[in-house]
């Protein structure tokens, strides 16, 4: 039997026998990923995941906020062997943030559940700037801004101890992630607005206590980028895409154009599905908002 199955001929396998699988052979256009594909309403951004903790390492920030200048290009020189640009100048487009320094105002300590992370407490500075107080507030100017004022006065009756020494302490014992409460400095952008942005920015590293002890010593005090990051670090970036408005399906899907001759226009999906079920499914290109996600 062996001599057998080492002798059998071996016939050219056909062509469908050689495809594996027409959505490997042809996948879909446009990434289903991001759907609804309609204007965000978290413009700023939305950090869904941190780096992972490593207890070995002191504690740090893991993330900062800036805001978008504009955009300039660079001549860089590209090493990747065997491609045809390899040892020659190319122009990249490359983005350019403004970052002014970040202000810690707080601390919230989360306790891990099996069902995720649960907020315990949460501890904020003594002082708090009128650009953060501005984000409490719909209308600022309306408002009696009295938000954060009987805190304050606890923070100054207490004198040089924290009033909060007792939800510090609880952190401490029971929260396992730690994540600072920061918000820029939107005032020294120039970007006519006052109401500054604010975000939970979690601490990696050292233990809880360390964690703890680490933001509290930046209550109130500035955070640079360079404090955060260092020079040619890779790193994700995250935020609103500029909006484009009302766009086709090829220029907001990708999808093939028709041939020349096509009728009623050729910029279209050919078939936007079967009979039944007697609805057109979500996975098929539709014109719509472009941009703005």
């Amino acid at each position: 039997q062996a001599e057998s199955e080492l002798f059998r001929p071996k016939f050219p396998k056909s062509p469908a026998a050689a495809m594996s699988h027409r959505k490997f052979e042809r996948p879909r256009h446009g990434s289903l990923g991001f759907l609804p594909r309609k204007r965000t309403r978290h413009t700023f951004g939305k950090i869904k995941s941190f780096p992972k903790d490593d207890q070995s390492k002191p504690p740090h920030l893991t993330a900062f906020m800036t805001y978008k200048a504009g955009m300039t290009h660079i001549m860089r020189d590209v090493d990747r062997p065997g491609s045809k640009i390899h040892k020659k100048e190319v122009a990249e487009a490359v983005t350019v943030f403004e970052s002014p320094p970040m202000v810690v105002v707080g601390f919230v300590g989360y306790v891990e559940t099996p069902r995720g992370l649960r907020a315990l407490t949460s501890v904020w500075a003594g002082h708090l700037s009128e650009e953060c107080k501005r984000r409490f507030y719909k209308t600022w100017c309306r408002s009696k801004q009295k938000a954060f004022t009987k805190y304050q006065k606890r923070w100054e009756a207490c004198g040089g101890d924290s009033p909060m020494s007792a939800e510090i302490e609880r952190a401490k014992k029971y929260c396992q992630v730690i994540r600072a409460i920061c918000h820029t400095q939107i005032t020294k952008v120039k970007i006519g607005q006052k109401k500054a942005h604010i975000k939970e920015i979690q601490v990696n590293g050292g233990t809880t206590a360390q964690k703890v002890d680490f933001v509290t010593g930046l209550f109130e005090k500035e955070v640079k980028v360079a404090d955060v990051f260092s020079q040619d670090e890779m790193i994700d970036v995250i935020g609103a895409t500029k909006g484009k408005g009302f766009h086709g399906v090829v220029s907001r899907w990708g999808v093939t154009r028709l041939v020349r001759k096509s009728h009623r226009g050729l910029r279209k999906v050919a078939c936007i599905g079967s009979w039944h079920p007697a609805r057109v499914q979500f996975q098929v290109p539709r014109s719509g908002q472009k941009g703005f996600h």
